[in-house]
């Protein structure tokens, strides 16, 4: 068995310093989730954050000399065509979900308010009331029939 040397200019690096709050990977713990109201009713899939630089004198700054940065708001919006084609949508496309209302992250992302007023669901909404709607039994709810 051979014995690997360490160079004596070469320490360990020492581990990182306790971050306040929680601390999230966006892509591994936040992007493409599914987003679920507080009845655990589908809402959106998040597709992308709006941060806010801490600017805070007080608090220590970044072990790498960078500012640390907060989630403010979950978006979502339509971006499959610039997922294909490139590109971003503008702002004003954007339906922003405010941090505050996120009560858990897990698998999915869980809201703490309902779907029904968010306006990132109203697309889902009029396609409800003025497509689902005028088919033949679409206001019929199959699991509720005996």
């Amino acid at each position: 068995m051979r014995r690997r040397r360490v160079a004596p200019d070469m320490s360990p690096l020492a581990p990182e310093p306790q971050q306040p709050g929680r601390i999230l990977d966006a892509r591994l713990h936040l992007l493409d989730r599914q987003v679920l109201d507080l009845d655990d009713v589908p809402v959106c899939t998040l597709d992308d954050l709006e941060l806010e630089a801490v600017a805070d004198p007080a608090a220590d700054p970044a072990v790498d000399g960078s500012s640390r940065v907060v989630v403010t708001a979950l978006l979502t919006g339509p971006v499959l065509g610039t997922r294909v084609f490139g590109g971003r949508p503008p702002f004003s496309r954007w339906h922003r979900l405010p941090w505050r209302d996120v009560l858990d992250i897990g698998t999915a992302v869980h809201l703490a308010v309902r779907g029904e007023g968010l306006d990132a669901t109203w697309l889902e909404r009029w396609t409800r009331d003025h497509i689902i709607a005028r088919v033949p039994g679409g206001l019929h709810d199959p699991e509720s029939a005996g």
